[in-house]
């Protein structure tokens, strides 16, 4: 016999055992629905535009932008499978089942690894190419940082399927009522998760774009100092300015999103709780978790010249003519 009680859970047959739907209104939900798909869209498309551009023309095809290409490829999955997901998910209902649940939270996890290493691996290039430039094209080369990459994902997977054992040989036993995804890591293992993932990477970010900002001040320095005439001395005095505050911008920028986004996630391992990762809690830290990789396309990509030549070659569908790969983009 079917009431009005039967709308609040996920599973009616199942009543006594099935999870509860939260009480939001419908134009709530419709507004969510729509807001939600709208950000995937965007993620999925902006970074595939950098996926496209530098696979397609041969002059991006330089050690920093296989380390944005990357990057780009683990958010374009965001866009593409983990946001969606997440979406069909949002009245805290798991209807996919119990395989569907681990390969969902294992992606999810190895995703997030490869993103924040990514980044770790981008930091260590723009040190080496700032700090040490002499050596940069002999120590950081294509096959080097293809080797990277390539040990990057597959660490990641490793990883996270040592972290998700236990859960990954029953998926369904920490759930609390039918209905349910979740994974739940113990305080151990959480605050070792914290910090391989969280506190040694944005660590070695900071630190190194710390010394690259001021490596890049002291050069800027020393090439206001050598000047001679005024008015070279005023127009490059100008210039250094300028770009010592492009670079302080954008360093600051990409930490501060990195850590506005990743952080709450993380919190409860920091203050010694478990962290549960399902389709029914912390759906606004894990969505400010994936709008990450919806910025990251912006932060790492839009700033470059190279990128808005190559959207107007891939929207006139100008890459589909003979020789486009060499076409002139830098």
């Amino acid at each position: 016999m079917s009431g009005a009680g039967d709308s609040c859970v996920c599973f009616p047959q199942l009543f006594n055992k099935s999870c509860r739907k939260p009480t939001t209104a419908q134009s709530d939900v419709l507004l969510g629905y729509i807001l939600l798909s709208f950000i995937a869209l965007i993620t999925a498309a902006l970074n595939l535009l950098v996926i496209i551009s530098i696979s397609h023309f041969r002059q991006l095809h330089t050690p920093t932008n296989l380390l944005i290409l990357s990057l780009a490829v683990s958010d374009f999955l965001v866009g593409l499978f983990l946001m969606p997901v997440t979406i069909i998910s949002t009245e805290a209902c798991w209807y996919l089942g119990d395989l569907t649940c681990a390969l969902y939270l294992i992606v999810t996890f190895v995703i997030t690894s490869s993103t924040v290493g990514n980044m770790v691996l981008i930091s260590i290039d723009r040190y080496f190419a700032i700090c040490d430039p002499l050596h940069y094209t002999i120590r950081v080369t294509l096959n080097r940082t293809k080797i990277c990459i390539c040990l990057c994902w597959i660490g990641s997977v490793i990883y996270n399927c040592l972290i998700l054992k236990d859960f990954l040989r029953q998926p369904d036993s920490q759930n609390s009522c039918h209905g349910e995804c979740v994974a739940v890591i113990d305080n151990i293992t959480g605050a070792v998760d914290f910090v391989v993932t969280f506190i040694a990477p944005i660590t070695v970010i900071i630190v190194l774009y710390i010394r690259v900002f001021v490596v890049a001040v002291s050069q800027a320095r020393a090439m206001r100092s050598h000047v001679i005439a005024v008015t070279m001395q005023r127009s490059v005095g100008a210039t250094v300015k300028k770009s010592e505050m492009k670079a302080a911008r954008t360093l600051g920028v990409v930490v501060l999103v990195f850590l506005i986004c990743f952080f709450p996630y993380y919190t409860p391992s920091l203050i010694g709780e478990d962290i549960e990762n399902s389709s029914s809690t912390s759906p606004i830290l894990l969505w400010l978790l994936y709008f990450n990789s919806c910025l990251n396309p912006l932060i790492y990509a839009s700033l470059y010249p190279w990128f808005r030549k190559s959207i107007k070659l891939i929207v006139t569908l100008k890459i589909v003519q003979s020789y486009s790969c060499d076409s002139k983009i830098l």
